[in-house]
C-alpha cells in the first residue's frame, strides 16, 4: 500500500480518486467490515475499484452510505434502507425493480466472509413485510400460540440474523408505534410480543463455547448500561454469536458500572458490547472507562474492542469506539475481531465526535 492509499486520498489526475474504505469507515463511524458487508449483501459498493481489491468511494457513494447510516440508525431494516438510499441517489432507477439486476460474482474472500453470518436466506422484497404483518396481527389478537409459531417459522426460513432484522425488529417498531398512538390497550400487545421474541431467541441460543486456549482471545461480553433494561438486541446478538461458536458472556439488563468493570478485568474479553436504548442511559464516561481497562503481562498488555449499540449513543462523543448499524454488521465485526485475535487493541474506526 502506497502513501496515498494509507492516507485515504489519491494523487491528482489518477482515475482512482475517492476515499479508501478505511478512511470512509472512520468518517461514518462504522467498521470497514460493515462497508464490505453492505457491498456484498445489498450492492451498496464503491463506483471505482483499482487494480487488485483496492476500493475508492466517490462523493456519490458517500451520499448513499450516509443515507444508509441515517435510516438504519432510525430502525429501518438494512435491506429496505439500502433500497431507499439507492433510490434517493438515483431517482431514475426507482422506476425499475432495484434488486432484479444480477449481483457481480463476489471475490473468494467475500464468499468466505459471507459464510461467517448464520443467516439461512434473504427474503424476497415484500415477503418479510408480509411475515411481519402476520406476526403483528397475531400479537394484536394476543394469540400466544400463533405468535410463537410465526417467530419459529421466520427463524427456520431465514436464520436468526435475517429473522431479527427483517421480521422481528420492524414488527416490534410497528407495535410500539401503535402503543404510542392508541395508548394502554397496546401495552399488553407489546409485552406479549417482546416475551415471545425473547423466548424464541433464547431457544435458538446454543451453549456458549469456552476459549480453546488460555492464551487465546477472551469471550465477547454483552451488557446493557446501568438503568437500561432493553435486552432484546443483545439477546439476538448472543444467539447469533453462539451459532458461530464464539464464546459469549451475556450479562443482560442494567449492569452496575463497577460490576461491569470488574467483569472486564476478570474475563479479559475480546470485545465488549454496551447497549443503550435511551440517550439518558448512554454514558460516554463509562464507555471510556471500559475501553481503558487493560490486562496481560507487562509490555504486552491488551484492551477490549468496545462496541456501542442502540439509539441512545446517537450524538454522543464516542471517538475510538465502533457503532454498528445492524445485527449483521456487529456480528461481522465481532467475528473478525475474535478470529484474528491479534494482541493489543484492534485497529478501530472512529465514532462520531
Amino acid at each position: 500500500m502506497d502513501a496515498s492509499e494509507a492516507a485515504g486520498t489519491t494523487a491528482p489526475g489518477t482515475a482512482a480518486a475517492g476515499l479508501t474504505t478505511g478512511a470512509l469507515a472512520r468518517r461514518l463511524g462504522v467498521s470497514p467490515t460493515t462497508l464490505r458487508s453492505w457491498d456484498r449483501r445489498y450492492g451498496i459498493g464503491p463506483a471505482v475499484r483499482t487494480g487488485g481489491r483496492h476500493r475508492r468511494w466517490t462523493p456519490e457513494d458517500v451520499t448513499v452510505l450516509e443515507t444508509m447510516c441515517r435510516l438504519t440508525a432510525s430502525g429501518v431494516p438494512p435491506a429496505e434502507a439500502a433500497r431507499a438510499a439507492r433510490r434517493k441517489a438515483h431517482p431514475a432507477a426507482a422506476r425499475r425493480p432495484a434488486d432484479t439486476a444480477p449481483a457481480p460474482a463476489p471475490a473468494p474472500a467475500a464468499q468466505a466472509a459471507a459464510r461467517t453470518v448464520p443467516a439461512l436466506g434473504t427474503p424476497e422484497p415484500g415477503v418479510a413485510r408480509q411475515d411481519g404483518r402476520g406476526l403483528a396481527r397475531a400479537a394484536v389478537r394476543l394469540d400466544a400460540a400463533a405468535v410463537d409459531e410465526r417467530l419459529e417459522a421466520a427463524v427456520a426460513r431465514y436464520g436468526v440474523v435475517t429473522a431479527w432484522q427483517e421480521v422481528m425488529v420492524p414488527t416490534l417498531h410497528a407495535v410500539g408505534r401503535r402503543w404510542a398512538s392508541a395508548g394502554d390497550p397496546y401495552v399488553a400487545v407489546e409485552h406479549l410480543l417482546s416475551w415471545h421474541v425473547s423466548t424464541t431467541l433464547r431457544r435458538h441460543t446454543r451453549p456458549s463455547a469456552a476459549p480453546t486456549e488460555t492464551t487465546g482471545p477472551g469471550p465477547v461480553l454483552l451488557a446493557c448500561v446501568p438503568g437500561e433494561q432493553h435486552t432484546l438486541p443483545l439477546e439476538a446478538l448472543n444467539a447469533a454469536l453462539t451459532h458461530l461458536g464464539i464464546p459469549v458472556r451475556m450479562f443482560g439488563g442494567a449492569v452496575p458500572a463497577e460490576a461491569l468493570l470488574t467483569a472486564v478485568r476478570r474475563l479479559g474479553p475480546a470485545a465488549v458490547v454496551l447497549w443503550a436504548q435511551a440517550r439518558s442511559t448512554a454514558s460516554p464516561p463509562l464507555a471510556a472507562r471500559v475501553a481503558a481497562q487493560e490486562w496481560g503481562v507487562r509490555g504486552a498488555r491488551t484492551q477490549a474492542l468496545v462496541m456501542l449499540g442502540g439509539p441512545g449513543w446517537a450524538g454522543r462523543p464516542t471517538r475510538g469506539m465502533l457503532r454498528p448499524t445492524a445485527l449483521s454488521d456487529a456480528l461481522d465485526t465481532l467475528a473478525a475481531r475474535y478470529r484474528t485475535a491479534l494482541p493489543g487493541p484492534l485497529s478501530r474506526g472512529s465514532g462520531p465526535a
